[in-house]
Parts: C-alpha cells; sequence; structure tokens
C-alpha cells in the first residue's frame, strides 16, 4: 500500500502479552508468601527469636506443600513457576536453615562453623540441581520407583537440621546447643540430602480403606499434641521420620527385586512363545537330545 507499512508479511508487530486471571497467578503467589516465611526466619534468628525463626520455616514448607498442588488444581502450572518454587526453596530450606544454624551454635567454631553452614546450603543447590535435571532428562521409571525421593527431600532436611534447636527448646541448654553436637550433625543432613538413599515420598503412599479412620484420628491427635505441647510433638515427629530411613531403604530393595524378578519371568515367557527361526535347527536339537 502506497504511504503505508504492510503489516501482513513476515515481520509481523509481536504480539502483546496475554492477560491472566487472578486463579493462575496464585500458585506463585503463594510461593512468594512462603519465600517470604523464609527470609523472615533469618530475621527472626539475628533478633535471637528462635521459637519464631523455627516456626517461619515450617510454614515456609507447609506453603511449599500446598503451592504445587494448588497450581495443578487450577491448572496454572508452568515453567516460571517451577524455576520460582526451586529458588524459593533454595532459599527457605538452604539459606534459612544454615544462617540459623551458625548464629545459634555454630558460630562458637569460628571459620569452621561458617564453613559448615555454608555446606549446608552447598548440599541443597546441589540436591535441587540434581532434582531439576532428573525432572528434565532421566528415562521413565518404574510407576513403583516414585513412591521414593533420592535422598531427604529439601523442605524434610529443613525441619531435620532444627531437631537440635527444637529438642533444646523442650530440654533447656546445655546439650543440644553444643557446637561439637550441632557441627557433624549437619554434616550429616547435608549428606542426606545429596546421597542415593531412598526415602518415603509420602505423597504417593495410598491407605487402605481400612486404615483410613484410624489414620485421621492419629492425625487429629498430632494435631492436638502439637497445639498443647508443639515442641516435643515435633521432635517425636522427627525421630519417627529418622526411623522410616531403614524402613524405606529395605522396601525399595524389595520392591526393586520383585520388578527384576517380573521382567525376567516376563522375558522368559516372550522367548518360550517365539518360534523358531529355523524349523529343521529345532528338529536337528530334539534328536540329539
Amino acid at each position: 500500500m502506497a504511504g503505508g507499512i504492510r503489516q501482513d508479511g513476515p515481520h509481523q508487530r509481536p504480539r502483546r502479552f496475554r492477560a491472566l486471571s487472578l486463579s493462575r497467578l496464585a500458585p506463585n503467589v503463594a510461593t512468594l508468601m512462603g519465600l517470604c516465611a523464609g527470609l523472615t526466619s533469618i530475621r527472626f534468628a539475628m533478633q535471637d527469636r528462635w521459637e519464631a525463626a523455627v516456626a517461619a520455616i515450617l510454614i515456609a514448607g507447609i506453603i511449599d506443600g500446598l503451592d504445587g498442588r494448588l497450581a495443578r488444581m487450577l491448572n496454572a502450572s508452568s515453567r516460571f513457576g517451577a524455576e520460582l518454587d526451586s529458588l524459593s526453596d533454595f532459599v527457605c530450606f538452604g539459606v534459612a536453615p544454615a544462617m540459623m544454624l551458625y548464629f545459634w551454635s555454630l558460630h562458637e567454631l569460628g571459620s569452621i562453623g561458617w564453613a559448615l553452614s555454608l555446606l549446608f546450603a552447598v548440599c541443597m543447590a546441589l540436591r535441587l540441581a540434581r532434582f531439576n535435571t532428573q525432572m528434565l532428562g532421566e528415562p521413565e521409571l518404574p510407576t513403583w520407583a516414585y513412591r521414593f525421593f533420592t535422598g531427604v527431600p529439601a523442605p524434610a532436611a529443613a525441619a531435620l537440621a532444627m531437631w537440635p534447636i527444637v529438642l533444646t527448646f523442650q530440654f533447656g541448654r546445655g546439650v543440644f546447643d553444643s557446637p561439637y553436637l550441632v557441627a557433624p550433625y549437619g554434616v550429616l543432613i547435608a549428606a542426606l540430602m545429596v546421597s542415593r538413599m531412598p526415602t518415603y515420598s509420602f505423597k504417593k503412599v495410598k491407605v487402605p480403606r481400612a486404615w483410613v479412620l484410624p489414620l485421621m484420628l492419629a492425625f487429629g491427635a498430632s494435631v492436638a499434641f502439637l497445639v498443647s505441647s508443639p515442641w516435643l510433638t515435633l521432635s517425636v515427629i522427627a525421630a519417627v521420620y529418622f526411623a522410616t530411613f531403614p524402613l524405606s531403604y529395605r522396601s525399595y530393595r524389595r520392591m526393586g527385586v520383585e520388578n527384576q524378578q517380573e521382567e525376567e519371568r516376563a522375558d522368559e515367557e516372550d522367548d518360550d512363545g517365539e518360534p523358531d527361526d529355523d524349523p529343521d535347527e529345532g528338529l536337528n536339537r530334539v534328536h540329539q537330545n
């Protein structure tokens, strides 16, 4: 067109950013709320408000468990949300617990205590990086393998890292706040994060119908104890979670062996059902026997 510019050629104007509904933004807003809770826990730790600092990380863990389900429920999953969630996990469950342990006890060890705090945060970063790459490039796993995590997941590792602090709330200072106890314990949790040890993924556990009511009663009792005696209840929960590690390892090995045996039986059945490539060769084998 004379005196104008054609708009229907290969160089069209880029499309404008499509508006999103508030419901689709809700999961990302929840993730940001969890991130703010994790950062606030560092501020509380710097002010020696330890109970508030622990509570802030626990709140971040609860939000982390809900934002993904919220995204799936609202059909609002996105690559942006996944990256934001991973960065939030690193801050809330890697940086914040490491800083808390340093301010609370490890600072008494000087540079060694700071190095151990850095180790915890680095292991959390490595764990999250491994998880993200597994989601992108790993081959399809058998169904039973999705019942387990590889290593201790990020929120659980943060909660376990704070276990000495919670025990101090319950039993007082003098034992569990010793840097000579906290230092090797923190290294243990960091190693469990990046280990290949299988741990239960409780969100994949299927509860038999007969166990639904007792489980609901146990959950209600746990909430009641959590309200009345929070630090003792959290300590017991952490101890029970530790006790599941050998059980999950044994269960993983047993399921792996059973799956391998089933595959071998299926291969044998396929081999038995295949006809001989050369009928004469099969007849000769019969005569030789």
